[in-house]
């Protein structure tokens, strides 16, 4: 993959545990992944909860979180291939978002600039 995948929301897929276990076929390395964030996060996840193509993906699999995702579902809605691209770009999903991961902040407004 020469291009990173950016998700809806800014996070880099293509940078991401999962999705590069999945990508790899690595099922030991999702077993970790998903015991790692199970810890980090105070959930219960899976290997299968882990197993990820990226957020663009047309077919998935997605990560768990993914099917509950309010930004994700507003950018399939809108058919934007992330947050940086829509006309409502803040809003307040976003932000709120945003607030906890200013990595992925960074990555819209670097999309926005080259537009």
């Amino acid at each position: 993959m020469t291009e990173p995948m950016v998700a809806v929301c800014g996070l880099t897929c293509s940078n991401c545990l999962a999705f590069i276990a999945t990508q790899a076929g690595d099922d030991e390395a999702l077993v970790k992944v998903a015991a790692r964030w199970s810890e980090e996060y105070g959930g219960q996840l899976s290997a299968e909860d882990c197993s990820c193509n990226g957020c663009l993906s047309p077919a998935g699999p997605w990560m768990s979180h993914c099917s509950e995702c309010k930004i994700r579902a507003c950018g399939v809605e809108k058919a934007a291939d992330n947050c940086a691209l829509c006309s409502a770009y803040a809003c307040d999903k976003l932000t709120e978002f945003l607030e906890f991961v200013p990595e992925a902040k960074q990555t819209l407004e670097a999309i926005r600039a080259a537009r």
